[in-house]
């Protein structure tokens, strides 16, 4: 595997460190229950008010502490560390915790953004910072209760290529439960992916990839499912399930208008494709 370097990973650092601090422009999705009083992005949301969006700021957080963790000497590691040190603190965090446990947050950035926030509660504990994990533990402890019963009661998975796929969710619940020891998250998880996927065969691959398409719907689920069952039976699944010639999924796809927010999608699916054959290889 190819270390990331030092280089590149204060290019990161230096766009993440940018967006999340970045409070305009945004995109607000909320449902409004009556009248609506102050929606600024700061006031709903007093942690992950930057970048364009929620989830978009969670995984900018995620991005900071992963690259702590991998370079701790980085130039930028004191700014990354002041950052989090404002932004997970137990106050604020609380703050977003509020907003979750109203009846407005029940559904919130459901489950891209919970997928993402229990990932980025994951690399806190791989960080072993115990003062930014503890602070976002308890919404990570409720996103993971709702994840759960949601993956119980879902008799179908969602496999489009973006937002709503549950794979890709569940991939990163999925970490996130094994590293923070949380087995009933683990065990939904695992029983749903089996119950959603296990009987899958002759995935569609010619018909990918539309044009909203971050994420392959056949590669990703072929990702989780490598991740809950034993390597022979998951060989097996597999051969049945992705074509022998990979056609379309190993070709890099056509971006016309990168102006188009939703087509530039497809260069995030050029790099989740590669992270897929990686941890599918």
């Amino acid at each position: 595997m190819t270390a990331l370097s030092e280089v590149r990973a204060s290019a990161f650092a230096r766009v993440a460190l940018a967006n999340v601090a970045r409070e305009y422009p945004r995109k607000i999705d909320y449902l409004l229950l009556g009248a609506p009083g102050d929606l600024t992005p700061r006031r709903i949301h007093p942690v992950f008010f930057g970048s364009y969006d929620w989830h978009s700021a969670v995984h900018m957080h995620w991005l900071l502490a992963r690259l702590l963790r991998l370079h701790p000497t980085l130039p930028e590691a004191d700014e990354i560390k002041a950052l989090l040190d404002a932004h997970l603190a137990p106050a604020a965090m609380a703050g977003e915790f509020a907003y979750f446990n109203s009846p407005a947050g029940r559904t919130f950035e459901r489950p891209y953004g919970w997928g993402w926030l229990l990932e980025l509660h994951a690399e806190l504990l791989r960080l072993k910072n115990g003062l930014w994990a503890q602070a976002v533990a308890p919404l990570a402890n409720l996103i993971a209760q709702r994840f759960g019963a949601q993956v119980c009661a879902a008799p179908y998975p969602v496999r489009s290529g973006s937002h709503g796929n549950t794979a890709f969710a569940s991939l990163l619940a999925l970490d996130y439960a094994r590293r923070a020891g949380d087995l009933a998250l683990a065990a939904a998880i695992e029983q749903a992916a089996r119950r959603w996927y296990a009987p899958d065969r002759d995935a569609p691959a010619a018909y990918e990839p539309s044009l909203d398409d971050f994420l392959s719907p056949a590669l990703i689920e072929a990702a989780l499912m490598r991740e809950i069952m034993p390597v022979t039976a998951f060989r097996a699944w597999l051969q049945a399930f992705l074509p022998a010639a990979l056609g379309p999924l190993a070709a890099p796809p056509i971006v016309a208008d990168r102006s188009d927010a939703k087509q530039a999608h497809l260069d995030g699916l050029a790099l989740s494709r590669a992270w897929c054959f990686r941890r599918l290889g």
